[in-house]
C-alpha cells in the first residue's frame, strides 16, 4: 500500500485530504507545519508528498528544496496544494522541482487523478513496461 504524507497547517483541510486519500486505499500521514514534515519524511519514508505553501515555522517551497538536495528524497514526488496562485508563486514551484501543482479551493477528486497519474508514471519504466521493485 503506498504511503501518502499530507503537511498542512490548516487541520480540517488534512482531515477532508486524508478521508479521500484513504478511501482510495492509500495510508496517510500527517504533519502541520514544515518542520514536522521533514522529520515525518525522515521517519515514515512516503512515496509521495501533499504539501502546502504557507505554514508557520517553514513554508513549503523550503521544504521542497531540502528534500530536493537530500539524495535520499531528491526524486521524491511532491503536489504542492495552496492559496498561493498567482503565477510567479506557481512558477517558483516549478522551479523548485515540484511534480504537480494545485490550488486552494480544490475538488479532491482532482487532487486523486493526480495522485494517481505520479504513481502510474513512477510505476513505468521508460519504455512502457512496468518496473517491480524487489
Amino acid at each position: 500500500m503506498k504511503k501518502i504524507l499530507v503537511v498542512d497547517d490548516e487541520r480540517h483541510i488534512v482531515r477532508l485530504i486524508q478521508v479521500n486519500l484513504e478511501r482510495q486505499g492509500y495510508n496517510v500521514v500527517t504533519a502541520h507545519d514544515g518542520k514536522e514534515a521533514l522529520e515525518k519524511v525522515a521517519s515514515e519514508k512516503p512515496d509521495l508528498v501533499v504539501l502546502d505553501v504557507m505554514m508557520p515555522y517553514m513554508d513549503g517551497f523550503e521544504v521542497l528544496r531540502n528534500l530536493r538536495r537530500n539524495p535520499e528524497t531528491a526524486e521524491l514526488p511532491v503536489i504542492m496544494l495552496t492559496a498561493k496562485a498567482q503565477d510567479q508563486d506557481v512558477f517558483r514551484g516549478w522551479q523548485e522541482g515540484v511534480d504537480m501543482y494545485l490550488t486552494k479551493p480544490f475538488n479532491p477528486q482532482e487532487l486523486i487523478t493526480f495522485v494517481k497519474r505520479i504513481f502510474r508514471s513512477r510505476d513505468m519504466g521508460e519504455d512502457g513496461e512496468g518496473r517491480y521493485e524487489l
